[in-house]
């Protein structure tokens, strides 16, 4: 097997400290490979740096293992040298032979072949942007979840106002709420609190707010809301410092939000995992596959035995389940009419994946070419294939029993 880099390295990255393996290569000599154990420190990786610079070393490969790969490839990527980070399922070792030092020798072989794919790391703004994106959708599954203990603490007391109200966490339940910790007990009087179109259910709020409220039940309430409070003013920090982060970004932004069911906070996100440019991307399958929304290769014998989607982007797979779902729950648009279709053959998870494909495929000509979504309508399939909705159609009036005969429309 040819040899494509004569020096190079592998990085068998820890917590504590990095395994590296320089390989050097000759033509007719064994292959030489020197092993060096190297502190995770920022100090000893600049030294570190300078070492295969001296080794004049032309590719550098590590696994992305957790977090602790980033130190050393923020370092190194500005270095005289290719770094690599790979996928540890494409560079997984042999069995038995599962040790740091024999992983940084099989790294580095592999490199030396040139049998590994580097994975995608964005440049430091986008880095910047993805922290962020990241850590607010963080921060708002965790207030979900708050809203989620605080419905279990009314259940326990009896307040069924959940049942009444959509959001407990709105202006007229808070106010409630507040009232109840702050030793309120006649349901009267609470139900008088709320405000506006809510007012309309006074007697059912009435009802609802009729319970077995205690100290102790008061104590959790006021807990849970703070928690609510405090997550409420964290997301709104980290969407202001995104608006200023996202900058450079707003006309890729400005485009993204044209797509039906693609919010701000989702063309954020999207915006955060694949960058403004899609050239790391050369095909809409390439960025599929990568996301994780297309069908995964299991072939053996010429039979298929799994097609299961493969792991991908989970951060960039919940932001288009997100707008997916949108898309399913609002008619009118040709990605509305494609779910439907799709739903009624596929059924609706499949259906939802394939939406979230599609909406990739939209995303990466829309941010190659720099245009805005343009809306077929969703009639689009019947205006361009007219002959086929036609025929589908006479299809089904005569399996429900009808004899179809057509006359033209002479106004057509």
């Amino acid at each position: 097997m040819d040899i494509l880099h004569p020096r190079c390295a592998g990085l068998d990255v820890s917590k504590t400290d990095v395994k590296v393996c320089v390989r050097l290569s000759s033509p007719g000599r064994k292959p030489v490979q020197e092993i060096t154990t190297w502190s995770s420190m920022s100090r000893d990786i600049l030294r570190l740096r300078d070492y295969l610079i001296d080794e004049q070393v032309t590719c550098v490969v590590m696994e992305a293992t957790g977090d602790y790969w980033k130190p050393f490839y923020y370092v190194l990527e500005d270095a005289p040298f290719e770094v690599m980070l790979v996928n540890a399922h494409d560079a997984k070792n042999l069995p038995g032979r599962k040790t740091d030092v024999s992983d940084a020798a099989w790294l580095a072989q592999l490199a030396a072949h040139g049998l590994l794919r580097a994975s995608f790391v964005p440049p430091e703004p986008i880095r910047r942007l993805r922290d962020l994106t990241r850590t607010r959708t963080a921060i708002t599954r965790e207030r979900s979840r708050e809203i989620q203990r605080l419905e279990k603490v009314l259940e326990d007391a009896g307040i069924k106002l959940s049942v009444v109200v959509s959001d407990i966490t709105g202006v007229s339940a808070r106010r409630m709420l507040r009232a109840l910790a702050s030793g309120q007990r006649d349901p009267d009087v609470l139900a008088e609190m709320s405000v506006k179109l809510l007012r309309r259910k006074i007697p059912a709020l009435t009802q609802a707010l009729q319970g077995r409220f205690t100290e102790h039940h008061a104590f959790l309430v006021t807990l849970h809301l703070d928690f609510i409070d405090q997550h409420t003013s964290q997301i709104d920090a980290l969407t202001a410092r995104i608006e200023e982060v996202m900058a450079p970004f707003q006309a890729a932004r400005d485009r993204l939000v044209t797509i039906p069911g693609v919010s701000t906070t989702t063309a954020d996100v999207i915006i955060a995992e694949t960058g403004a440019e899609m050239t790391q991307f050369p095909t809409p399958g390439h960025l599929a596959s990568w996301a994780g929304v297309c069908p995964g290769h299991h072939q053996s014998a010429g039979r298929t035995k799994n097609a299961k989607t493969r792991p991908g982007n989970r951060h960039l797979k919940g932001a288009l389940g997100a707008a997916a779902l949108s898309i399913a729950n609002h008619r009118g648009t040709f990605l509305n009419a494609k779910y439907r279709h799709l739903m009624r053959h596929r059924g609706k998870p499949k259906a939802i994946v394939a939406i979230e494909h599609s909406l990739l495929t939209i995303i990466w000509n829309m941010l190659t070419d720099n245009t805005s979504y343009r809306e077929p309508g969703p009639d689009y399939h019947q205006r361009s294939h007219p002959d086929r909705a036609r025929n589908q159609a006479i299809r089904q009036l005569q399996q429900l029993g009808y004899t179809v005969t057509l006359t033209p429309n002479e106004a057509a």
